[in-house]
């Protein structure tokens, strides 16, 4: 986890939002290292995973549940214009290239310039998805300590 918050950069991000959340445990790391006044807004296709999310205590965070293909309209919904961060763990390697395209693109045009994209993932396929909108990762490292190893790839949005 300190890995993801760390390539993150969360530190004066105001506006974050991830991807796949699951049961929460990449959101009560991302919720530690966010500010008093930021809003983290964790976005699941699964009902029951975003009403786990909804019963966190903290007046931060948003659970939303839908697509991440939709995620424009999840920002305006919720009014996040100006998103910093995007944190994914959402698995590239299981969904069609379209979507994943789709997906990549809907980050992208939420971002604000310089805002960063991440994504932890066991396979590099999120690549292949990235490389036509952001290009190469500006950052990729590895946790070899996770069983399978994670990798966390890192891009940013240019200005």
């Amino acid at each position: 986890m300190r890995r993801i918050v760390a390539l993150s950069e969360l530190d004066h991000a105001r506006h974050v939002i991830e991807l796949g959340p699951g049961t929460g445990g990449t959101t009560c790391a991302l919720l530690k290292a966010l500010a008093s006044d930021a809003r983290l807004m964790a976005v699941d296709l699964d009902p029951a995973f975003s009403e786990i999310i909804r019963q966190f205590n903290d007046d931060r965070l948003i659970s939303h549940t839908g697509s991440a293909e939709d995620i424009t309209s999840a920002v305006q919904t919720h009014h996040m214009d100006g998103v910093d961060a995007v944190i994914s763990g959402i698995p590239f390697s299981t969904i069609p290239e379209t979507t994943g395209l789709a997906i990549v693109s809907a980050i992208h045009s939420i971002l604000n310039p310089g805002g960063v994209f991440l994504a932890y993932q066991f396979r590099s396929d999120v690549v292949k998805r990235t490389d036509p909108v952001f290009g190469a990762p500006a950052r990729v490292e590895s946790e070899l300590l996770n069983i399978p190893p994670m990798h966390v790839y890192q891009w940013r949005k240019s200005n």
